[in-house]
């Protein structure tokens, strides 16, 4: 299971042109060649080799196979805002990242202090999850569920320009 965590503010790699032409060129398809890509690029495979390892490595990218939450079953995704009790934010935080069903969770700033995108079979499943696991979490205020109806836009394909 591919699960990404964001690196904390501070210091970040510094991306140059080459680097983010290449993240462009994996974001179209992660799984081109390296050759493929350093012909496109006009720069030899083993500096596309060596530069998408130095990214992968950092955390810069990740290289997985995105799927379609509808074609695999789940029926029912929702957005899920969250209010906590303040001095225990990063410890729910970490418990609710636990749920199989969360595929997306952040701190925020402003209406919610947390805010979670879930991938649910059926109504039912989003029920047992909303009155079962996050139920159980102690600490959580209050929730205000979005139920997803329709994806409009989902794109992987930014920061490169």
């Amino acid at each position: 299971m591919a699960v990404r965590s964001i690196q904390q503010p501070g210091r970040r790699p510094v991306l140059d042109d080459l680097d983010k032409r290449i993240i462009g060129a994996l974001q179209l398809d992660g799984r081109r060649p390296y050759a493929q890509i350093g012909r496109e690029l006009k720069v030899p495979e083993a500096t596309v080799r060596q530069r998408a390892e130095r990214l992968i490595g950092r955390g810069v990218v990740q290289i997985v196979g995105v799927t379609d939450p509808l074609a695999m079953g789940f029926q029912q995704p929702a957005l899920i805002g969250l209010k906590v009790e303040a001095g225990r934010l990063n410890e729910i935080a970490e418990r609710i990242a636990e749920l199989d069903e969360v595929t997306y969770l952040v701190i925020t700033a402003g209406r919610y202090d947390l805010v979670c995108e879930v991938v649910c079979e059926d109504n039912d499943h989003l029920l047992r999850m909303l009155t079962d696991q996050l139920a159980d979490i102690d600490g959580i205020r209050s929730t205000e569920t979005l139920v997803e109806l329709r994806f409009v836009k989902e794109s992987y394909q930014w920061g490169t320009r």
